[in-house]
This record gives C-alpha cells, sequence and structure tokens, in this order.
C-alpha cells in the first residue's frame, strides 16, 4: 500500500532537524489512533498505549536547548580548569624565572591568540552582512561554498579550545620539570595549524582554505588585476603584522632548539629582539600593499592609487627608525632618529586616518549597513545613530595613533602592552571592515543601477528611425 507521510512534530525528542517525513505503510484511519496521536511515532504510541516495543535511539535525542546548555557548561569547566592549572603552574616557580618565561610563553601563543580573535569578529562580520542587504559574496566574489559565520564561529570555538589548552599544557609540563615535553606543545601545535591550512584533501573546508592560499599568494605576487579581495585581504594583514612578527620569530626558536629555554634573552643572538628579521617581517605586509597600489595605478591610471601607495610608503620610516636604536649609539637616537620616528609616526597616522575617512569609508550612507532586513536590537542601536559616527571616527583617529607603538621594534618588551595595543588594532579593523565593505556594495549597485539605466534610454539612430517618428 502506498506509503502516506505522517504528520511529524517539530519536538526534537521525535525528530532531528533536517530529517525526512517519516512513511507509514498505513494509512491514518487505518492505525486505529485518532488525529493526535497521529503526530507521533508509532513506537511512541505503543509505549503510551502500553506496548512492548521500545522507542528507538534516534527517539530519545536531547533537545537542542539542553545540548547547547550542556556545551556551555562544558566550555566554562574547561576554561576554568586551564586557569586553575596554568595559576598554580606559574606560582610553582620562582619570582625571578616567572616573568622571563611568561615572556618567552607568550611569544609562542599570543600570535595565535590574536588570529583567534579576528576569526571571531570576522564571523560577527559576516553575521552583520547576512542581515543587511550587503550581499557580501557577490562583493569578495564567493561561490555557493562560501562559509557562513556559523562556519567561521565553529572554527573560532575549536581555535579558542586548542590554543590555551596547549598554552597550559606547557606551562604545567615547565613548572614540574619536564622540559623536553612542554618544548614539543607549541611545535605540535604550530605543525597542526600548518597541516590544517594545507591539507590538500577535501575535508576542513577545502575550497575556503584553497580561496584563503590563493589570495595570500595574489598578495605576495601582485602580477595579475587587483581585485577587492586581494586588497581587502592585503589590508587586514597590515594590521596583523605583529602577529606575522612574533610567529618568525616563535618559528625562528623552534628550529633553532631554543624553546623552553632562556638562549632567546640574548637579544644579539639570531632569534633575539635584536634580529634584522623583526623590521622585515613588519614591514613586509605594507611593501605587499604598497606594490598593489603601484599594480592598480598600472592597470587604472587613476592617481589616487599612487596617493595610497604613498600612504603605505609613510610606515617604512616608522618600523626601521624604530629598529636603529640597537645598531647606534644612544646619544645619536635620543638626539637624532627618536625625533623622526615620532615624526614619521604622526604622518603615517594622521595620513591613514585621512584615507579611512575620505576614501575608504563613504559617510553619506554611514551605518546603513546596521539597517536589518528583520527588526532587531542592533538596528534600533546602530542604524541612523549620530553616537555611532563619533565613536567610530574618534576610536579610528585614537587606534592610529596607537597603532605606531606596536610597529616599534624597541618597545617589543612591553608585551603585554603591545599585545593590547593589537588588539585594539585588530577590533579597530573589525569595524573599519564594515564600513569598507558598505562602501564598495554601494559602488557596486549604483554602478549597476546607471548600467540598467542606460540599457533603458534607446539610442539616437534607434529614436530617429523608429516607426513613431515616421507618421505617414
Amino acid at each position: 500500500m502506498t506509503g502516506v507521510p505522517l504528520p511529524v512534530t517539530t519536538s526534537p525528542i521525535l525528530r532531528r532537524p533536517g530529517s525526512k517525513p517519516v512513511f507509514s505503510e498505513q494509512r491514518s484511519g487505518e492505525l486505529g489512533i485518532n488525529n493526535d496521536e497521529g503526530f507521533l511515532f508509532p513506537a511512541v504510541v505503543n509505549e503510551m498505549k502500553g506496548g512492548s516495543i521500545p522507542m528507538h535511539g534516534a527517539a530519545i535525542m536531547p533537545s537542542p536547548v539542553l545540548l547547547w546548555r550542556f556545551k556551555v557548561l562544558l566550555f566554562l569547566v574547561w576554561g576554568i580548569s586551564c586557569c586553575k592549572i596554568g595559576w598554580d603552574s606559574v606560582m610553582r616557580m620562582s619570582a625571578d624565572l616567572r616573568d622571563l618565561f611568561l615572556y618567552e610563553a607568550f611569544l609562542y601563543y599570543n600570535p595565535l591568540l590574536l588570529v583567534t580573535l579576528m576569526v571571531w569578529l570576522w564571523g560577527v562580520n559576516l553575521w552583520v552582512f547576512a542581515q543587511s542587504s550587503v550581499s557580501y559574496a557577490k562583493v569578495f566574489d564567493l561561490d555557493h561554498t562560501h562559509l557562513t559565520h556559523w562556519e567561521i564561529w565553529k572554527c573560532a570555538t575549536w581555535m579558542t579550545i586548542i590554543v590555551p589548552t596547549s598554552m597550559t599544557a606547557y606551562l604545567y609540563l615547565y613548572s614540574h620539570g619536564e622540559v623536553s615535553l612542554a618544548a614539543s606543545q607549541p611545535v605540535m601545535l604550530y605543525a597542526v595549524m600548518l597541516m590544517l591550512l594545507i591539507f590538500p584533501f577535501d575535508i576542513f573546508y577545502l575550497s575556503s582554505r584553497y580561496y584563503l592560499l590563493r589570495t595570500l599568494w595574489r598578495i605576495i605576487l601582485p602580477l595579475q588585476a587587483i581585485t577587492f579581495s586581494d586588497f581587502f585581504l592585503a589590508d587586514i594583514l597590515t594590521s596583523m603584522s605583529k602577529v606575522f612578527s612574533d610567529l618568525e620569530r616563535s618559528v625562528c626558536r623552534m628550529v633553532n632548539r631554543q624553546v623552553a629555554t632562556i638562549a632567546w634573552f640574548e637579544a644579539d643572538s639570531i632569534c633575539g629582539s635584536h634580529s634584522v628579521a623583526i623590521p622585515l617581517v613588519l614591514v613586509f605586509p605594507y611593501l605587499c600593499r604598497f606594490f598593489q597600489c603601484l599594480r592598480q595605478y598600472k592597470d587604472t591610471k587613476e592617481k589616487t592609487s599612487l596617493l595610497n601607495a604613498l600612504k603605505y610608503s609613510t610606515a617604512v620610516p616608522v618600523i626601521f627608525l624604530s629598529a636603529l636604536k640597537y645598531h647606534v649609539f644612544p646619544d645619536k637616537w635620543t638626539n637624532f632618529y627618536r625625533p623622526l620616528w615620532l615624526l614619521s609616526g604622526v604622518i603615517n597616522s594622521l595620513y591613514s586616518f585621512y584615507w579611512d575617512i575620505a576614501r575608504d569609508w563613504d559617510l553619506s550612507v554611514f551605518t546603513r549597513i546596521f539597517k536589518f532586513k528583520a527588526p532587531h536590537l542592533c538596528t534600533s542601536l546602530l542604524y541612523g545613530r549620530i553616537w555611532v559616527f563619533y565613536w567610530v571616527i574618534g576610536s579610528n583617529l585614537i587606534l592610529r595613533c596607537t597603532w605606531t607603538y606596536k610597529l616599534s621594534a624597541h618597545l617589543r618588551h612591553n608585551y603585554l602592552t603591545v599585545f593590547t595595543i593589537t588588539a585594539l588594532e585588530i577590533s579597530r579593523r573589525f569595524q573599519w571592515i564594515f564600513f569598507r565593505v558598505e562602501n564598495e556594495w554601494n559602488k557596486m549597485t549604483a554602478k549597476q543601477n546607471i548600467e540598467l539605466s542606460t540599457e533603458d534610454v534607446p539610442k539616437e539612430e534607434d529614436r530617429l528611425l523608429g516607426p513613431a517618428s515616421h507618421s505617414v
């Protein structure tokens, strides 16, 4: 007899989200039950009627709300445990060794913590784009397999769990005398992260990883026309130049077997704080963006591309003048190079701030991106509010100025301050993304509207030769 779909309740206990309707070989009238009972699986009906047929495992699945609460509880227990174990491990060390060891441990793990923060905030960006009328998939020319904000947050959640767990294990093992095992923790973490990024098989979002790697390659070698994705990601990389510098320091010490040792404290060593590799890595994202602007000028002949290239070039003296402190006499640094460093920092900060306001953002449609398609609290709080206008401009100016601190190699020893400023810079870039993508989407829609209006206007010869112009 033809199977008839039974009405299925939305209860998560009876049906898993996204599952197919349940079919029965009997019609509802043949079941011998009333309509209310028709909303239950036969096993449930028999259980209610005193039948002996047991419920299947799928029918006793806990509700999504219960699972969510259980996951949150596990996450809190994990976080408290990591904090407790890490604190106890640090307190076991002597006071003179404690600060030096924390400085080294912070070097290995703070880059990945900052990358995790960036991934979380990027997920928030995508969530806002999805709620508003901005089609970020068209802006970035993404296919239908691109990651949603939920998938981005899933990746960020795993990173939030794995990185602090490895750091806790590193602190615990070192404080208990297991130095070799402690040294293996950051090495294994970096190796796993690298393998997940370049893994060639179709798992763990292969298409998205390939898109990221391809864009990075286009940034490093701008031999082709520059797309919006190319210079957008390159701009984000300039905000993470300190992250790349610390990654280079960490890998250098891993290669030279200096992990969990105090050899790094020798400033003049190959992996020391006076290494010439530090300013070279710091300046690399800015040079990539600089050559992108030159390539864009070659393709478009727009003079604004040259002015944009000039903006990125102003970061070069900030970085190298700071690095000179370790290679010149102290008096010469104080009397000559330090004033130049301060002047170049002011020029870079103000020029970058002006470019954000005048070029990257469109203040005429400011905060329109927070006008969601459905009623939402964010819309009432952010859309059309004048305080958002002042907050974004004011915070952008302040954080542009403090960003100079991070670019300065001679201030690296204040690692907690530098970490805080780098995190604030990533937050500034997070809010910059909203209005930069909004501006690009407005340009795309305006261009499309102009093209459509041009197609609607009849050509001159069509108008003259049309039948309406010639009455016989």
